[in-house]
């Protein structure tokens, strides 16, 4: 691996002592929210998802282009089985030589060719490195979609876990307002409220009824989503995953490791240094045309105008010597060939040192990203806290007649604000953290055995 772009390797500086640790996340890091049921979701995706089967099946053809290069280093052999009927200037002059007339007949003939390329300029050599380095350029996209599939696997199924809390959250939050609408319409038949205050109350009602559809349908969205990565249809995707109403919670700090960690997980920028391998390698196949091809080639069989002398020593045929083939003098293709591969060559490295900045960029993002959600969902819910006891305030002194009922209905639409908020925040948070392990790269090391 070439030397990445200077600092690369340092402690990541969002890094927060009291939210994440600078030890290597472990591979299977979903493991660590201690849901079985997501276990087994991820379990199925690898195994199902249609995208990693395709990344998996361009595998496969990397692999058998690596395989057909591995073949030049062994000699090429065919065989040529013919029949003709004519006249052409080698039988002719066969026929002059023995003292006969040139006429049409027919030339059979049975041979065996051999060729051995002798590779004293390495353009084989070269050839299975570059093809070896592309495949396991392919390698590194495969695993790269794995990490995709397992980072939305758990999205899409801590999506509809967040969604269900919300869920609960607003159907609770109708129920209570519901109920506060009750009495204060019971209070107006009694002549303690004002018809404003009634339709006030309801539009709440209304405002905060009109929450759940978007949520139910949310969440329905989210199911589908899974299905799709689960290689399912709508039709059957997994329904058991809407009794879940609690988001998946970590109950341990982030294991995140540091930029030299980040740099060998991350399976883009080894897919990087991979083509860069591919480039420079193809910088000596392109050197190596610059010189003579050697080879050592050979021929035996039978060749006769009648067929049963093919098996006899009348119609035998064989020869065996070197042969050499050079474009020379004129090699300005040649070296504009090296040219070439020597700017892709500079493009490549160029590539890798982005692909590094990226891993590091994304990670310091997400980090930060996560940091702030958290830190936002602590002062919702203390805000929260501050809200419930001033609802129940509020009631106690509207009973007594210390307030007005806008002012409970002020307190009630705080409640209800604060109460979804702090849901939302739980669903954020759970995202960020995903983002998080997405952005270190992890999930592609088990059943990824590296290329042959």
């Amino acid at each position: 691996m070439p030397p990445p772009p200077v600092g690369a390797e340092a402690p990541l500086v969002s890094l927060d002592p009291a939210l994440e640790t600078s030890s290597a996340p472990p591979a299977a890091w979903w493991q660590l929210y201690k849901e079985p049921r997501l276990d087994a979701l991820i379990v199925e995706a690898l195994a199902a998802n249609r995208d990693l089967a395709a990344a998996e099946a361009n595998l496969e053809a990397a692999r058998g282009a690596l395989d057909a290069v591995h073949a030049e280093r062994y000699p090429s052999t065919d065989v040529f089985l013919g029949a003709t009927r004519g006249r052409d200037p080698t039988t002719e002059e066969i026929l002059e030589i023995g003292g006969h007339r040139p006429k049409t007949l027919w030339l059979f003939e049975d041979v065996f060719h051999v060729a051995y390329e002798i590779d004293l300029f390495g353009r084989i050599h070269r050839a299975i490195e570059q093809a070896s380095a592309n495949a396991e350029a392919v390698a590194a996209a495969r695993d790269s979609v794995r990490v995709l599939v397992v980072a939305e696997t758990t999205r899409a199924y801590a999506q509809i876990c967040a969604l269900g809390e919300e869920l609960t959250v607003a159907r609770h939050s109708l129920a209570v307002v519901t109920r506060e609408s009750e009495i204060t319409e019971q209070r107006y038949r009694a002549g303690g409220n004002s018809q404003f205050d009634v339709h006030r109350s309801q539009a709440l009602v209304s405002q905060v009824s009109a929450a759940i559809p978007q949520l139910e349908g949310s969440r329905r969205a989210a199911l589908f989503e899974v299905a799709a990565l689960l290689g399912r249809t709508p039709v059957n995707a997994p329904t058991d995953l809407l009794e879940c109403v609690t988001p998946p919670r970590l109950e341990s700090l982030i294991p995140v490791g540091d930029g030299r960690v980040l740099i060998s997980r991350r399976p883009d920028v080894r897919q990087a240094e991979r083509k860069l391998a591919a480039a420079t390698a193809a910088i000596g196949v392109a050197t190596a045309d610059l010189y003579p091809t050697v080879r050592l080639v050979g021929f035996v069989g039978g060749a006769s105008s009648e067929a049963s002398n093919l098996t006899t020593d009348a119609g035998l045929i064989w020869g065996v010597g070197p042969s050499i083939s050079w474009s020379f003098p004129n090699q300005l293709g040649a070296r504009a060939h090296v040219r070439q591969a020597q700017a892709a060559q500079r493009a490549a490295l160029a590539s890798f040192d982005s692909s590094v900045l990226v891993a590091l960029k994304e990670t310091e993002q997400a980090l930060s990203t996560y940091r702030a959600a958290l830190d936002n969902r602590q002062a919702l819910v203390d805000a929260q806290s501050s809200i419930h006891r001033a609802f129940e305030i509020a009631k106690n002194e509207l009973a007594a007649g210390s307030i007005s009922p806008l002012d409970l209905l002020t307190t009630e639409q705080s409640l209800v604000s604060l109460d979804a908020a702090v849901a939302s925040s739980n669903s954020t948070l759970v995202q960020d953290q995903i983002a998080v392990f997405k952005a270190l790269g992890g999930g592609w090391e088990r059943e990824s055995p590296p290329p042959r």
